[in-house]
């Protein structure tokens, strides 16, 4: 019983051998020919816009949290009118892992993981991008989020303002 076990045990990976063997190979030529990735793969990030073109980034550090190989670096600043940007971002892509963790993390998606996965150099300090290099002209996956249309912090409507909110609620009025 165990003979014919190893017997088939043998020639089997000998059969998948010859049975490729004799099939016209499936090779890309890759500089000439790119492969389009599935739409779903992660590879280089990028930062988008709202769609009145403002910076998304609200530079609340949830991204650098959510790291775990620490690549990810900014600077909070904030405008006149109260809204939080980004004095400067940036990524450190030889130490990146394209995990897309910073961009679960991220509550404005502001990160967005495209496909675009030519981004290798031999120059490590060429692979450190700025908040510039990382811009993008529009909003990326969803084109017409706008964070501060739903947040509701007193920049675009008032605390509670909003329609789908209510506004705020006295406490004292829950006790017995």
């Amino acid at each position: 019983m165990n003979l014919l076990r190893d017997i088939k045990g043998t020639i089997q990976p000998f059969w998948v051998t010859l049975r490729y063997m004799f099939k016209k190979p499936v090779t890309i030529q890759y500089p000439e020919q790119k492969r389009t990735p599935s739409p779903r793969y992660r590879a280089r990030i990028v930062l988008t816009r709202d769609p009145d073109g403002g910076e998304r980034c609200v530079a609340c550090y949830l991204c650098s949290a959510a790291c775990p190989v620490d690549c990810i670096s900014m600077q909070a600043a904030e405008r006149e009118d109260g809204r939080r940007y980004a004095a400067w971002f940036r990524i450190n892509f030889t130490r990146c892992i394209f995990c897309g963790l910073c961009a679960e993390a991220c509550p404005t998606l502001a990160i967005q993981m495209s496909p675009d996965y030519e981004i290798c150099n031999r120059d490590p300090l060429s692979l450190v991008f700025e908040k510039e290099d990382l811009l993008i002209a529009d909003g990326g996956k969803d084109k017409e989020y706008n964070f501060y249309q739903h947040a509701g912090i007193g920049v675009v409507n008032p605390r509670g303002g909003n329609d789908d909110e209510y506004g705020p609620v006295d406490i004292k009025s829950n006790l017995p």
